[in-house]
This record gives structure tokens, C-alpha cells and sequence, in this order.
């Protein structure tokens, strides 16, 4: 199977290939089986966001971020779905439906940015109809500070930033989805 880096099927870039490369650490999902069609659920209009699991972090992690980034939207600059922060390291699963709250269920200390469509939240795979398939990178980043000093009125590209300085790993699963 491809990886998200090398599908034909898809016109954007490898959004991670400029960063400087990472540990992996172990992520899956029960919602996502990584490289395949995304249900329902996780497109819009329904948004309800994966359940993602983590473990075997590399030494000195601290805190977690998870984002979701479509490379392949008809922009400059792809669309962010979703961006979250602050995670406790103790904190090793996001259950289904975890994205549709701010704190992500109620874990304390999260901030969870509004994304490219203006929600504080998970948003779902929605391309344009017509356009090629999109992808969706589900990714969970290992931080090496407790807290990012991030605002909460941020973009996601300010937190992408920050992440480049103060990731230690970073794990992907993706999914693709296109609107006929």
C-alpha cells in the first residue's frame, strides 16, 4: 500500500517532507484504518472526529498535540480540520467524538484552536465536489514542554510552528475522502 507522501491519486504536497524528520511512536485507531476511505462520520456535515490511541512516546515527551490537515484542499496552504494542544502526557487516548468539544472531553488545560472552517473543534473531510480525492493527516505530536504558549485565538499555522521548534515524535494515521 502507499503511504500518504506517495498516492498518485492525490495533487498536494508531503506537508511534512520540509520539517526536519521524526521518531514515529505507536498510534491507531478503531475508527480509522490508516490509508482507506474515512467513514461518514468523520466528514462533515456529521464531524465527528476518530478515536485516536498512542503509546511507547519517545523519552522526554511532556505534552501532546493532535491535528488533522487536508494537503490537498484547492488552496496555498492546505486546510487545517483540526488543531489541538496542551494534552497531558498522561492522557494516552481520544475517544470517538472527542473533537467536538473543546476540551476534548473535558481534559483540562487542553486549547483546541479553530481551524481553517472557524469552528473551536473537529471539522470533517468536506472537498469540493468534483475535485480530486483528499487526504486527511491525523497526526499526534510528542511535545517537549508541558504547555505551548500558544493564544487561543491563534491559527493551526501558528501552532505548526511552534510544533516544528518543540516536537520530540510524531505520529500519522491518514484517510482519504472525495465528494462525487
Amino acid at each position: 500500500m502507499s503511504t500518504y507522501a506517495d498516492d498518485p491519486r492525490f495533487p498536494g504536497p508531503d506537508p511534512y517532507a520540509p520539517l526536519k524528520d521524526l521518531p514515529s511512536f505507536t498510534l491507531n485507531s478503531t475508527d480509522l484504518i490508516d490509508g482507506a476511505e474515512l467513514a461518514q462520520a468523520q466528514c462533515a456535515p456529521a464531524s465527528i472526529s476518530p478515536q485516536l490511541s498512542w503509546s511507547d512516546l519517545p523519552e522526554g515527551t511532556k505534552s501532546l498535540a493532535v491535528t488533522c490537515f487536508d494537503p490537498d484542499a484547492p488552496t496555498a496552504s492546505g486546510f487545517w480540520h483540526w488543531a489541538a494542544f496542551n494534552i497531558p502526557v498522561s492522557v494516552t487516548e481520544l475517544s470517538t467524538g472527542a473533537g467536538s468539544d473543546e476540551s476534548l472531553g473535558g481534559i483540562e488545560g487542553v486549547i483546541t484552536l479553530a481551524g481553517d472552517a472557524g469552528v473551536h473543534s473537529y471539522y470533517g473531510a468536506n472537498p469540493p465536489a468534483g475535485h480530486t480525492p483528499h487526504r486527511y493527516l491525523f497526526a499526534v505530536h510528542a511535545v517537549d514542554v508541558e504547555k505551548l504558549d500558544i493564544d487561543q485565538t491563534a491559527t493551526a499555522t501558528v501552532l505548526g510552528f511552534n510544533l516544528h521548534f518543540h516536537s520530540l515524535g510524531r505520529a500519522i494515521l491518514w484517510g482519504w475522502y472525495e465528494t462525487k
